[in-house]
């Protein structure tokens, strides 16, 4: 059995650390404490065979720890490993000084602390079986005085043969170097015959080099009289692949306690190591084009401002998204929209030098690093052959697709100081460079001025449209399916905007939301649909809801109850006529406020609404808590529910948690009859969409109650 201790101070390092280490055999026995000052009391009683300690401890650091473990009977060679988030390599030096073997940085990637603490517990068993095989020797010198020599000749035979045996190499010197003993391994990987090895300098085996190196640890082993902290090396054997070991040191010591040897012995961590770099790749490298990916364009950049302050040339960086790409993917599908990425990145190699870095970002976003720049003349004309590469761009396999690309530009250091600002300026100037009509390449500091204007005029003319009463509502109805009859409308805010006409909520509300304009909208939004709704009342129109959006920053202001009620007392409309639609962004905001602020909504009779559900947090974990009485399924699952199979597959789970919960659940954005078939199929109870009817404004919605059909389906 396998004893392994886990010091982490808190609980659920603890517990994952240790379930790790559980898994790695049946054998293994894990102990945890959250107290380091507790482990060692326990380690002066118990052995482990490995240690994983956390760096950072109210109580003492990972380098007091096991500085004040290397002194515990028996721990000066169990191998100590160190979880860390510190890169700073002060910090690895004090836990190296101190006695640890080996690093893990936080968050530990599971994979890799499987694999280190495994090949940790090899070696350390391997430590043991020597010992053990060792201690068995001396007991049989003990049992008999008469067969000392022969039981000394046959514990040796027997503990080379098991020594022989162990995929480690392992070998014995003296002071002065000369060799003592090779294990078969050794020999093996060397290609030397154990025969002329002993006796010898331990160069002749395994090289001047490694020699050397070996020397001076050892004269440190004979100098302390203490085990050397486990080291990662590289050596090469007669083969000339080189391999990566993880190796120890061992003083040996005679019948007076004198150190007399040092046992090298060095596992073969070779196949780690390769998992290692591997992951390293993947963890900077995109998957799809093999390029570097944002983290390691972040390093480079990095890099390149140090190289820059130590008066390097300037250099710029260039993002590049290409125009109209999402269409490729809704029309031919993501697998060739990801066949045209990967063309139009090798595309894109062709362009850079050796010196710059082209890499790509996520989606069909790519950048490029253009090192050495002597002029922003040599910027604007390397963004210019990119343009010209990309729209002149045709892949022999995808001659139907062409592509163009808006490119951003920040030049450090005027555009920026660090890799974050940077990148940042260059999406705005690349976003001026898409804003006008694309195929361009924009520099940054021409782009601010003109977006900040823009935003200054869009923000001005919003504060105009509400002095003038320039925005209307439509309405679009929403059906029960089986009865196929209108149980309410949503009220849909539009822009009569002078010179543009009708303008669509997406145009403006964004920047509503970010200049705060937002509230008095939304407020006149919230008036105006009452308003209509009491006058569909006076007229006697059958009693359905009218539905509302509600914005997050209403929610923050924390008095959305209190203006509901004014609202409904002043038009006089029936609370049972009103539901407000919430996203799940609102209600994660601040759970429990929210719940709150819904319950008094309840109480005056508004009935509550979660919109575009499926997109967001979608879980029993709040729904459950909240007075909702409706859920609106979103219509990106709609839209392709009868394509695809896992929309499907989401819509129904929908309608069931609807149907558990006793809420209602109606499917949006409804467009094609064999939709409408599909959720009709699957127990959706209501829906809307342009397959239903379309917005209208209010007179229609009167005219449409008012017609002799007035619960048909419009067109």
């Amino acid at each position: 059995m396998a004893l392994v201790a886990i010091v982490d101070d808190r609980v659920t390092n603890r517990n994952i650390f240790s379930k790790l280490a559980a898994s790695i055999a049946p054998d293994i026995h894990v102990h945890a404490f959250a107290d380091p000052r507790e482990a060692l009391a326990w380690a002066t009683e118990n052995t482990p065979d490995l240690i994983i300690t956390d760096y950072k401890m109210p109580e003492m650091d990972g380098a007091e720890f096991v500085r004040a473990l290397r002194t515990a009977p028996g721990a000066a060679d169990v191998p100590v490993v160190v979880i860390t988030v510190y890169e700073e390599r002060a910090y690895r030096l004090r836990a190296l000084e101190a006695g640890a073997t080996d690093f893990l940085n936080s968050p530990v990637d599971h994979h890799e602390f499987i694999t280190r603490t495994r090949n940790l517990l090899a070696l350390r068993h391997h430590q043991k079986l020597l010992a053990q095989r060792a201690e068995n020797l001396a007991q049989e010198l003990a049992d008999s005085e008469r067969s000392r020599e022969r039981a000394i000749r046959d514990s040796i035979e027997r503990l080379a043969q098991v020594i022989d045996t162990l995929p480690v190499l392992i070998n014995a010197v003296d002071r002065e170097g000369r060799t003592l003993f090779v294990n078969a391994f050794e020999t093996e990987f060397f290609n030397v015959d154990p025969a002329n090895v002993v006796g010898r300098p331990l160069a002749e085996l395994t090289g001047q080099t490694n020699a050397e190196r070996n020397r001076m640890l050892d004269q440190l082993v004979f100098t302390t009289g203490k085990a050397l902290p486990a080291f990662e090396e590289d050596l090469v054997g007669a083969s000339g692949r080189r391999r990566s070991f993880l190796t120890t040191k061992t003083p040996l010591r005679d019948h007076t306690a004198m150190v007399t040897g040092v046992l090298t012995s060095s596992l073969d961590i070779t196949a780690h190591k390769r998992t290692e770099e591997h992951l390293r790749y993947l963890a900077h490298h995109d998957p799809l084009t093999a390029l570097p990916n944002r983290t390691l364009l972040a390093e480079r950049l990095r890099a390149a401002i140090a190289r820059a302050r130590r008066g390097d040339k300037i250099f710029a960086l260039h993002l590049i998204d290409l125009d109209g790409f999402k269409a490729v993917n809704d029309v031919h599908g993501h697998s060739v929209g990801d066949r045209f990425l990967k063309a139009v990145g090798a595309r894109l190699s062709q362009v850079v030098r050796q010196s710059d870095t082209l890499a790509r970002l996520g989606g069909d976003e790519f950048a490029i690093l253009q090192s050495e720049v002597g002029s922003n003349y040599d910027v604007a004309e390397f963004a210019a052959r990119i343009a010209d590469a990309i729209a002149a761009f045709a892949d022999p396999d995808l001659q139907h697709m062409k592509a163009t690309a808006s490119i951003g530009v920040a030049i450090h250091p005027n555009d920026g100081a660090d890799a974050e600002d940077l990148l940042r300026n260059a999406d705005l100037a690349m976003y001026k460079a898409k804003g006008e009509g694309g195929n361009a390449y924009c520099l940054f500091a021409a782009d601010m001025q003109a977006r900040a204007r823009n935003a200054l005029n869009l923000e001005a003319d919003l504060r105009d449209a509400l002095a003038r009463d320039e925005f209307v509502l439509h309405y679009q109805p929403q059906f029960e399916i089986s009865g196929n009859t209108i149980i309410g409308v949503e009220a849909l805010l539009r822009w009569n905007r002078p010179g543009l006409g009708l303008v669509g909520p997406g145009t403006f509300l964004p920047h509503a939301e970010e200049n705060g304009l937002i509230i008095p909208i939304n407020e006149w939004v919230l008036r105006r649909a009452c308003a209509d709704a009491c006058r569909w009342q006076r007229a006697g129109l059958p009693l359905f809801r009218v539905a509302i959006n509600m914005s997050p920053i209403q929610f923050r202001k924390k008095n959305v109850p209190l203006q509901v009620a004014r609202i409904l007392s002043e038009s006089g409309l029936d609370p049972r006529r009103l539901e407000l639609e919430l996203t799940e962004n609102i209600v994660m905001q601040d759970l429990d406020a929210v719940a709150t602020d819904l319950r008094e909504l309840n109480r005056l009779g508004v009935s509550i609404a979660i919109d575009d559900f499926g997109t967001g947090y979608s879980s029993l974990s709040y729904i459950k808590k909240l007075p909702v009485q409706r859920i609106k399924i979103d219509q990106s699952f709609v839209r392709n529910m009868a394509q695809d199979p896992n929309d499907a597959a989401i819509v129904r789970a929908i309608i069931a948690l609807g149907r558990s919960l006793s809420l209602d659940v109606m499917a949006e954005g409804v467009e094609t009859e064999r939709q409408l078939q599909s959720l009709k199929e699957s127990g959706c109870g209501f829906a809307q969409g342009f397959l239903l009817g379309r917005p209208m404004p209010g007179l229609e919605i009167e005219a449409l109650f008012g017609a002799p059909a007035s619960f048909a389906r419009t067109a």
